[in-house]
């Protein structure tokens, strides 16, 4: 079982950067591959990006490629995710999410793949 706790959203303007904190708690972090959801008012929960269990390896949404950036410290038992160049379109409600995971897995892109999941934080971008 594993606790995830996200901070760090807010209300920013567009071209603007946020950075969103994931505290995990419970068993190590380290044995789960994490990742960041989105979902926007009326539309489906969608895949953000992924981190396999060491950090060797991450993937992204097209979306947003090129734009934000996943990272943990297995030690602080965190993971972040770096958001820059934020759009209108990036407004939703972000969650981190824990899939246990073997230390040779590819980053996991499919909600199925992620058994615990935060309350979410919300992420505001004004034009």
């Amino acid at each position: 079982q594993v606790q995830l706790v996200e901070s760090g959203g807010g209300l920013v303007q567009a071209g603007g950067s946020l950075r969103l904190s994931c505290l995990a708690s419970g068993r190590t972090a380290s044995s789960y591959a994490m990742g960041w959801f989105r979902q926007a008012p009326g539309k489906a929960r969608e895949f953000v990006a992924g981190i396999t269990r060491n950090g060797d390896s991450t993937n992204y949404a097209d979306s947003v490629k090129g734009r934000f950036t996943i990272s943990r410290d297995n030690a602080k038992n965190t993971v972040s995710l770096q958001m820059n160049s934020l759009k209108p379109e990036d407004t939703a409600v972000y969650y981190c999410a824990a899939g246990a995971s073997s230390p040779y897995a590819s980053p996991f892109y499919r909600p199925y793949q992620y058994a615990y999941w935060g309350q979410g934080t919300q992420v505001t971008v004004s034009s």
